[in-house]
Parts: C-alpha cells; structure tokens; sequence
C-alpha cells in the first residue's frame, strides 16, 4: 500500500519532469525561432519563460517542507537534495533559452549570415541530453545518466567547430562580425545547457549510487 510520503514523492518526481518538458520545448523553440527567424515564436518563449521560474519555486518549496516535515533519511533525502539541484539546473536551461530567443530576434532582423546546420546539430543533441537525463531520473539507470555525460563532448566539439568557422567569416568581412558574434553567443548558450544537463547526469547517479561524481578527475587511458 503506496504511503502518503511516498504519493508526496511521486508528485515532486512528476512536477520535475513536467519542467523539464517545458524547458525541453523552450530550447527547441528557441533555435526553431532562429533557423525559421520567426521573431514572433521567440517573444512567445521569452513571455514564458516565468511559467518555468514559478514551477521551480513551487518545486523547492514542496522540497523544503517534505524534509521539515517528513525528516527523510538515505534514499528519499538524496532523492529531494537531488530534485532541488537539478531544478536549479532546469531553471537556468530555461534562462539560456530565452537568451537564444533574444539574440534570434535581434539577427532576424538582418539577413542571414549563412545557413544553419552545425546550431541545430548541436540542439538535437543537447535536447536528448536533457531528455534522457530525466529519464535516467525516472528509471534510476545509471548507466543511461554516464551516457548523457559522454555526449557533452559532442557539444563542445560542435561549439569549437561553430566558433572557428564564424572567425573565419569575421577576417574575410568585418562588416559580419555583430551577426557572428550573436550566432557564436548562441552556440555558447547551447553548449551550457549540454553543461547542464550533464550537472544533472551527475545528480542522477548520485540519487542512484550515493556518490558524487563531479569534479572527479576521468581515469588515466592506458
């Protein structure tokens, strides 16, 4: 028979995914505003972007009372210091979307510098990032967690490829470098996020195993 601590437990496990699920939506509509320039669905994700603050209030309140009131030990009080972390790192998801919404605005309004493949490459896979974070969450995989962090190297090598080929743009014809500059501002934003979703990764096998792994040095290749 299912205990009211642990429905309280499954509805905070459910208010996180439908966060994630809205910043999900917000990322991918955000550099579907850029590559389509549709300005009109950008200031839609930047008039939105409150939903996702208040649900992340809502979320740590929830999460302060349960350890108040229900004074958790092992499992369940890693579970809600987990919740409250990866929240914060959805919030922030949900923030760096609305930055790629503002600078999509701004270079929609001049003509396009080239086209974009290597921005919407590296959202896909950010995206997925996120996505199976959570589901790692949800499914308490730990493995499906360590695969989301090896894919932010993907991100990166992206991130690298996007910057050098902008500075090429930028040397040939100076009169390039404001659109430049927003596009290698988006590719950074894009590139926090995987960071984000790879903070949560780490979060999830801590939930799961009981130890952190941030910040510990990869082991040496033979």
């Amino acid at each position: 028979m299912t205990t009211v601590f642990e429905k309280e437990l499954g509805e905070l496990k459910e208010r996180i995914l439908k966060m994630g699920a809205m910043v999900e939506t917000a990322i991918r509509d955000a550099v579907a505003s850029l590559v389509d320039r549709d300005s009109e669905l950008a200031k839609k994700i930047i008039d939105s972007d409150h939903k996702i603050n208040a649900l992340d209030v809502e979320i740590d309140e929830e999460s302060i009372r349960l350890l108040a009131i229900r004074q958790p030990r092992a499992g369940d009080l890693r579970f809600i210091t987990t919740a409250m972390k990866i929240t914060t790192d959805l919030e922030r998801m949900g923030d760096l979307a609305q930055d790629i919404a503002e600078r999509a605005i701004e270079l929609n309004q001049e003509p396009i510098l080239k086209p974009y493949i290597d921005i919407p490459r590296m959202t896909e896979t950010a995206r997925g990032m996120v996505r199976d974070a959570l589901d790692a969450l949800v499914k308490g995989d730990a493995k499906l967690a360590m695969d989301v962090i090896k894919r932010d190297d993907e991100v990166d090598l992206l991130n690298v490829q996007v910057f050098n080929e902008l500075l090429f743009f930028m040397i040939q014809d100076p009169s390039t470098v404001s659109r430049a500059t927003r596009i290698t501002y988006i590719s950074k934003y894009i590139e926090r996020i995987a960071d984000h979703a790879t903070n949560i990764a780490e979060m999830v096998i801590y939930n799961i195993e009981g130890k952190m792994i941030r910040h510990l040095a990869p082991p040496a290749e033979p």
